[in-house]
């Protein structure tokens, strides 16, 4: 069967669907227009090209065999006639055609088309306040702006750099200015934690931590209202807290999908934004498919339609296209919203939902937070692994996990084993538990890590761990003269002793080891104990025991480990 199908846009979603179709109808005609001068590029890997991890540009934009996916190559290698600098300006669903835009010289045409695929992406969000459209004020969703930046760089024309938004690309970009270049960089999130819609509070923390390390500077709850020029180019950021100076600022508030195209056309699009598809990626036009960040899709947990705009999505999204174009069966039910990100030593992924989405979802959700080792604990070079659980807590269900490490890749692993139970079915805390992993000493520990979190979790929700939040933990020891908590650290002395030493009469050091011939005559039975390990393993064991003696206590999640990660020890 011989289609005329013609696909709009050209970066991620446009050629896999491009390309699969003509694998399965080579008597097809297949055209692929982009209004960009660059197609087929891995956005997601602009701040590493920024950063210098990647040393050319066309490094994204190239085959794993080096080959260039530029025009020519769509047409010779893969027999699809790309058109670059081409805009689509309206689609006639009824005499199926498409008005373009040469961006060029104006001339404007019809395409035909049998079948149609739409992948325009999305548009970075730009707020309209003062300032917004001066020189070196951008965003970084396009290879020509980061082009533009990396140049800026390059040529020593950036001291201080302010980045707005404390996303993915934010982060990374932050990450890339000031380790590649040495740029001073201010990172303004007007939430109250970066990493907002991805990481729990505790989490992001450390992350913050890791990040100031490097020497970025992180300012949460601040909203920026100004920005000032000089001779047209920006030269200082105004929040409501502060004037900072700047010679380069770039948006990372997040996108928004470019639809119009298709509400204009008739196409059911969601109220917010985003063309509304079947598993088929199917439009409310049958000849017409939608994918990648354009379109809304089901999350398979909560059952709302939400927004994930990944460029893994898309290529996932585009082979099922391609395949149905082509008369195929394919679909794509859903996502579980699966994500990682690098960020200066330590590296974070998810998946799932978060405390807050799972609260918005109707459930009854708690979030459960561990340390635990990537390897056996008695192999040379194993690092400690945070993991969150987030669960419902009548049924047990795991609803979302997420995890931090300097271990990129064991912390990614663990979050895409669960990402998998989260895909297939609605696993629970007893799944999580024995879930069966790959072991030995140089991977794993035997009750691997993610095997501990289901545990620690299970303990929590059945109310025999009595857990807080490191946050709460580090405020009952600032208030601890007027709640009169009395606080316990069950590591070796070596550890502990120290701090003892430095408040006594409220912290005491007590070995695990050492509970059965000291806890009688040193921890007060008339005041609340706060009791605190390295991880929260040897404190739980001394929590059941103190129970026992009738003692009410909390343990602190994750230890003195969460503390340090955060850089919270120093308040000890």
């Amino acid at each position: 069967m011989s289609l005329n199908i013609l696909v709009i846009g050209g970066v991620a979603l446009g050629p896999k669907a491009a390309a699969r179709a003509k694998r399965l109808l080579p008597d097809s005609t297949i055209t692929m227009i982009d209004q960009g001068e660059y197609i087929s590029y891995g956005g997601c890997g602009i701040p590493y090209f920024v950063g210098g991890d990647v040393p050319q540009m066309n490094g994204l934009r190239t085959t794993n065999a080096g080959v260039v996916r530029d025009e020519a190559f769509f047409r010779e290698l893969k027999g699809v006639n790309a058109i670059c600098h081409t805009r689509a300006l309206s689609i006639d669903r009824r005499g199926k055609t498409v008005t373009v835009e040469d961006t060029k010289t104006g001339e404007q045409r019809q395409l035909a088309y049998d079948k149609l695929v739409i992948a325009t992406g999305s548009s970075p969000r730009i707020p309209p306040i003062p300032g917004h459209d001066l020189k070196n004020v951008t965003s970084v969703t396009c290879l020509e702006a980061a082009q533009a930046v990396q140049q800026q760089c390059a040529a020593s024309k950036v001291s201080h750099a302010v980045i707005i938004g404390a996303g993915f690309i934010g982060l990374e970009m932050a990450v890339a200015l000031a380790d590649m270049w040495g740029i001073k960089v201010t990172v303004i999130e007007m939430l109250d934690h970066i990493l907002p819609a991805q990481l729990c509070k505790n989490f992001s923390k450390m992350a913050q931590y890791d990040l100031e390390k490097l020497g970025v500077t992180v300012l949460t709850g601040e909203t920026v209202k100004e920005l000032k020029g000089k001779d047209g180019a920006v030269c200082q950021v105004i929040t409501d807290k502060r004037v900072l100076d700047a010679e380069e600022v770039i948006f990372s508030i997040g996108v928004t999908p470019n639809s119009k195209i298709a509400s204009d056309a008739g196409i059911a699009c969601h109220p917010r934004g985003g063309i509304l598809v079947n598993s088929h990626m199917q439009t409310s036009d049958p000849d017409i498919y939608a994918g990648g960040d354009v379109v809304v899709v089901r999350n398979l947990i909560s059952g709302d339609l939400s927004y994930l705009p990944l460029g893994s999505m898309a290529n996932r999204q585009g082979r099922v296209i391609g395949t149905n174009v082509a008369g195929g069966d394919a679909t794509f039910e859903g996502v579980v919203g699966s994500w990682c990100v690098k960020l200066n030593k330590m590296h974070a992924s998810g998946a799932g939902l978060t405390l807050h989405q799972a609260r918005m979802a109707g459930f009854d959700a708690i979030e459960v937070c561990m340390e635990g080792t990537d390897k056996a604990h008695f192999y040379p070079g194993h690092t400690n692994v945070s993991l969150a659980v987030i669960v419902d807590r009548k049924s047990q269900r795991v609803l979302g996990i997420q995890g931090i490490s300097d271990n990129g890749e064991a912390v990614k692993a663990r979050t895409d084993a669960v990402a998998a139970m989260l895909q297939i079915g609605k696993p629970t805390l007893n799944d999580l538990s024995n879930l069966e992993v790959c072991y030995a000493p140089p991977f794993a520990s035997a009750m691997d890590v993610i095997n501990a979190a289901g545990n620690v979790a299970e303990n929590v929700v059945s109310g025999r761990h009595h857990y807080i939040s490191p946050d709460d933990f580090v405020e009952l020891w600032e208030k601890r003269d007027e709640n009169h908590y009395f606080f316990v650290d069950a590591r070796p002395p070596k550890a502990g002793k120290p701090i003892e030493a430095r408040h006594p009469g409220q912290y005491l050091s007590l070995p695990m080891e050492e509970f059965n011939e000291r806890a009688a005559r040193e921890i007060p039975t008339d005041r609340p104990v706060a009791l605190i390990c390295n991880t929260g393993t040897r404190a739980y064991e001394m929590q059941l025991k103190l129970r026992e003696m009738g003692i009410e206590t909390v343990n602190s999640a994750g230890g003195h480990t969460a503390l340090r990660k955060r850089g919270d020890e120093e308040k000890f």
